[in-house]
This record gives structure tokens, sequence and C-alpha cells, in this order.
């Protein structure tokens, strides 16, 4: 490829404004920036590879890197947390420029010397890469989301020209712009789901942030809790605690969300969660069904880590279950400027109260009557009991051992 003319001024223009027109309309970010780079490369850079990498707003990931790369199209390579990610940054081109002071670096990729010994550089020379370009733009401070480093790369014999070079930096601002607009959206959107789920951070993100703002739905409610862990928590240290607590949560959570529920809130010890019914007239319905898979896994998930725990010689968290189905008042509560968007209602208070039956029944799962009606599984009824706040006595079941041969549905 032979060096000719930079991209004409107006080619830019057209190029920058329909970026930020996307940007502004759209947060499909590898959408974005794979149209971006196609329009540079089909105007006359001689771009080959550009990335963006920036720091996020995750509970898995420190950061994440997206790379287009003509004739392949768009990458995502995340960072994880812990000393393996921070090995990984400090080994790449950005954590490299970080660690020197630098804004900008250029990297002759096809020249022996120079290039300090990273392993994406080295791959990148090994592919046909010849020059290597890093700028560094900062975000506004008071956040983990510090900057972004934009990389450009050729594969031309001879690498960018002087006057590409500077069509290069003119780019900068406006990348960085758009960067800093994706990131500040991807991190709401992931900050609403870590906090308060996929479904309700849908809902708050749609505008559901004032007082009032509520729906009654009908819905299957899982409330679980761990046995014991009062006692765990005033004799071991607070730290290794909270690890274990997140450790349980793990093990009862996944199945929650897998079949369908969302975890409203954590309770210290527990976590109360949710299964959306859509049809509350049927008395079979699939979220009763879910719920009820979800915490025959949750219990068996649990068990498999206590017996881990046991093996290391680590105190083991028991798990109570309680299914019961009712209507729920779902949306804000709180003070004018401080809300928490939560479930109440009397089928979570008489939830709670069927909880504490788990203990003195020596049962690690319990299903109200309500819930029974509608789960379609092989139960027996574990008794009649009266539940402090509740006018007249509930019927309580259980799970049917399998060995009854009981084919579906209360006895």
């Amino acid at each position: 490829m032979a060096i000719t003319d930079p991209i004409s001024a107006s080619d830019l223009r057209r190029i920058e404004a329909h970026l930020i027109a996307r940007a502004t309309a759209s947060d499909e970010a590898e959408a974005i920036i794979a149209e971006f780079c196609e329009a540079l490369a089909a105007a006359g850079l001689p771009l080959w590879r550009l990335s963006l990498a920036v720091p996020v707003i995750d509970p898995l990931f420190r950061g994440v890197s997206v790379a287009w790369r003509r004739g392949q199209g768009m990458a995502v390579f995340p960072t994880v947390h812990g000393p393996e990610g921070e090995d990984t940054f400090l080994r790449s081109p950005v954590g490299w420029l970080r660690a020197n002071d630098l804004s900008f670096v250029r990297w002759r990729l096809d020249q022996s010397n120079g290039c300090p010994d990273l392993p994406l550089l080295d791959a990148l020379r090994q592919a046909g890469g010849t020059d290597y370009l890093l700028h560094a733009a900062a975000f506004a401070p008071g956040s983990a989301m510090e900057g972004v480093g934009i990389s450009f790369a050729t594969d031309r014999p001879g690498g960018f020209s002087q006057a590409e070079q500077a069509v290069v930096a003119g780019l900068v601002p406006v990348i960085a712009l758009v960067t800093a607009k994706l990131s500040l959206s991807h991190a709401i959107r992931e900050m609403l789901d870590t906090y308060l789920g996929p479904a309700t951070g849908a809902r708050v993100l749609a505008g559901e942030m004032r007082r009032g703002q509520s729906t009654v739905v009908h819905a299957a409610i899982l409330l679980a809790d761990l046995r014991g862990f009062t006692a765990v928590a005033d004799r071991d240290d607070p730290l290794k605690v909270v690890g274990w607590l997140d450790e349980h949560f793990d093990a009862l959570g996944e199945p929650v969300q897998r079949h369908g529920g969302e975890i409203s809130k954590f309770l210290g010890d527990g976590f109360l969660a949710v299964f959306p019914v859509a049809e509350p007239d049927a008395l079979t319905c699939a979220a009763c069904t879910g719920a009820l898979d979800a915490a025959r896994e949750a219990l068996a998930r649990n068990d498999r880590l206590i017996a881990s725990r046991r093996q290391d010689g680590l105190p083991p968290l028991e798990a109570d279950i309680v299914l019961h189905y009712g209507r729920v008042v779902s949306g804000n509560v709180g003070t004018d400027r401080r809300l928490d968007f939560t479930v109440i209602g009397r089928a979570v208070n008489e939830a709670s109260r069927i909880e504490r039956l788990c203990d003195g029944l020596d049962r690690s799962l319990l299903l109200s009557d309500a819930f029974a009606r509608r789960c379609g599984a092989a139960l027996v009824p574990v008794g009649e009991f009266a539940l402090r706040g509740v006018g007249r006595k509930q019927r309580i079941w259980g799970l049917a051992p399998e060995s009854d041969g009981l084919s579906g549905g209360v006895a």
C-alpha cells in the first residue's frame, strides 16, 4: 500500500459528524466503532487496527478493550479484577503509557529496536503491523472511569506519514468524547443491573424514580436465609465471614436468575427474590415452577459448597428457603432523595413468618398453600401453623420424598 495524500478535511468532518450522530442515538458501541473504522479506511487512512481501552465500573472486570481490525471486525477483551488483571494491565501498552506518565507514544513495529517488551506489540508485529500510535485522553475526575487509551495501527510499509499522524491526533478528542458517552451509558446500566437487577434496573432507567411510582404484581416469592450465620459472624474474622457469605450467595442466587427470578434485596444473611407471574389466574404457572426448580438447585449447590468447606475445616452455613405466592407492591420506597426500589406487602411478610418455621420443623424448604396449589409438584403437608400477624392458620407443605413415588400435585 503506497503512501498517499491524507484523508480530506471534508471527509473527516463527515465521518466525525456521523460518529457523533450514531453515538448520540445509540449505545451499540461495537457497531458504532466498526462503522467509524470502516469509514476511515474507505476514505484513505491506512488503518489496519484501532482499539479503545477503558476502565469500567463492573463487579467482575476492571477494564475492557474493544478492537477493530481490517477484515476481522470487532473483538472485545475484558480484564478481570485482582492480581491477574493487574498483571495484564501492567503489560499492556496503556499500562506502559501510564507507568511512564505519558499521553502519547509511537512505536515502529517494523524496526528492530525502540519498542518495549509487551505481548500485544509482539503479536501485532508478527501479524504484519508496521506502526502503532497510542493516545491517552482523560475524562472528568471523580469516578473510576479515568479516561481512554486510543490506539491506531497500520500494516503499510513505512507506517503512518506525518500528515496521517496529524489526522489521527485530530480525531482523538471526538473519539474520546464518544467513548466517554458510551462508557457512561454502560456504567449506568451495569450499576443498575448490579444493585437492582436487570428488570428493575430497566424500570428505573425508564424513569421510575419517584415515590408513588409503584406497581401491584402477582409473583412467586423465594426467601432464602443462612442458618447459623449469626454465631459464625460472632466468632470469626468479619472480613472472612463476608467472603463466606458471598460464596453462599453465589451458590443460592445463580439458579434464581437462571430460572427467571430476580433478587429484590439482600437481607443480611439472606435475600428476597421474586418471579413475576404473567397469568395470575392459571393454577399451574411457569413462575412457580421456575421458583421451585431454582430452590431445589440452590439447596443442592449450597450442600456441595458446605461439603467443600468442611473439607477445608471451615464452618458450614446451611440454607433455608421458603416459597410463597401472592400480590406484592413493586416500586420506590424511602425519603424524597434516598429511595429503595423493592417489593413489599402482606405476601412478603407472610414468607418471612413461614421461614421461621424451618428450623423447628427441620426442613430446609417450605412452601405455602398458595404456592403449593400452583407449582404442580409432588408435595406432602407439614401442618397448619399460626403465623404472627396473620388472621388464620396457614397450611404449610414440603417436598415429597422421591421414594414415595407421588406423581405430582398436593396430597
